[in-house]
């Protein structure tokens, strides 16, 4: 366990001094007495706890609240780890052609970006010292996960990932830029892309090919991929009687491009047409060179500010009930 603000603990030494510091004023007499005669009848009864106990109550609902002010959190790691040396941004299409269902899994169909999303979060496990980064793109491109380490933020963020999460249309040319930008100022010995694609660039201010110029420039590589079967594809549409029903679909890659992309930036174009080609792809790319480089890694903390805070009220609140009921004393 940490703190954020470790300074505010030493208001803790100060409890004891301001309990011995009230014992020694104490509190003015309720009653007085002009002879010990009167109250003798009671000499002879013990004396109640409650009192003390309900001090303890008070100074202890105090330091609970003295160490949420310090923020207390729980570490889940820091550690010194040896990374590859390779970055890589993944760009996933998230166009409404991507709901075409033409993988086979056991079981019957699934769509092109459920496999995609499985296939992805495969290697992502298989590379845990590579930094990675997502950026989601259809009519416009937006970066779902920076380059991180920390793949099970990762993985999060490409669970989220879902059709019409952005307009419709394919800009191609504005994810490879997004990626690229999310590499231009890194030092790594490897940055690479692996766009993902079914349709062809119709949305977007900037050209796949000019996009690929620079990354060329910055010496990054592009692996592509196209997605889907040749030919058509099934399409699931919902029928009058609310049933899931298919329909054909033009299969609309642009190979040439994705094709061109690959070569000017010393990538290479893959087509994904099978779930099994599909894995063999990514296991393909898993080969990239490694160099090991030592970083440092940070994991997330939970705050426990809310539960330390709750606790001291809730010691507060008991004392006062006590105070107020059965322990209640006269003024």
């Amino acid at each position: 366990m940490t703190f954020a603000h470790p300074y505010l603990l030493l208001l803790l030494l100060l409890l004891p001094a301001l309990a011995w510091l009230k014992g020694r004023v104490g509190q003015s007499s309720a009653f007085l007495y002009s002879s010990v005669d009167l109250v003798r009848p009671v000499a002879g009864l013990k004396r109640s706890r409650a009192g003390a106990l309900l001090a303890n109550l008070r100074w202890l609902a105090l330091a609970l609240l003295i160490v949420a002010m310090a923020q207390p959190r729980l570490v889940r790691g820091e550690s010194h780890i040896k990374a590859s040396g390779v970055d890589i941004v993944v760009a996933i299409d998230l166009s409404g052609s991507m709901a075409s269902e033409d993988f086979l899994v056991p079981g019957g169909r699934i769509s092109r970006i459920e496999l995609a999303k499985q296939v992805l979060s495969k290697f992502v496990d298989n590379r845990p010292n590579d930094r990675i980064g997502l950026v989601a793109f259809a009519g416009r491109a937006y970066i779902a996960s920076p380059l991180t380490l920390d793949h099970d933020f990762l993985q999060r963020n490409l669970d989220r990932l879902h059709l019409g999460l952005i307009e419709d249309r394919t800009a191609i040319g504005s994810a490879l830029m997004a990626a690229v930008n999310r590499l231009r100022d890194l030092q790594s010995k490897s940055r690479i892309i692996i766009l993902m694609t079914d349709g062809q660039n119709n949305a977007g201010k900037v050209a796949p090919l000019t996009a690929a110029e620079v990354a060329q420039t910055l010496n990054v590589k592009v692996y592509t991929i196209g997605i889907g079967i040749r030919g058509q594809a099934p399409f699931p549409v919902t029928d009058m009687f609310g049933r899931k029903v298919y329909q054909p679909m033009d299969v609309d890659i642009d190979e040439d491009t994705l094709k061109k992309i690959a070569e000017k930036t010393g990538g290479r174009y893959y087509r994904a047409d099978s779930t099994e080609m599909f894995k063999q792809i990514y296991a393909q790319i898993d080969q990239l060179e490694k160099s090991e480089v030592e970083v440092k890694k940070y994991q997330y903390f939970d705050e426990l500010f809310a539960q330390v805070t709750l606790a001291g009220l809730g010691v507060l609140a008991l004392e006062l009930v006590l105070a107020h009921t059965v322990w209640r004393k006269l003024p």
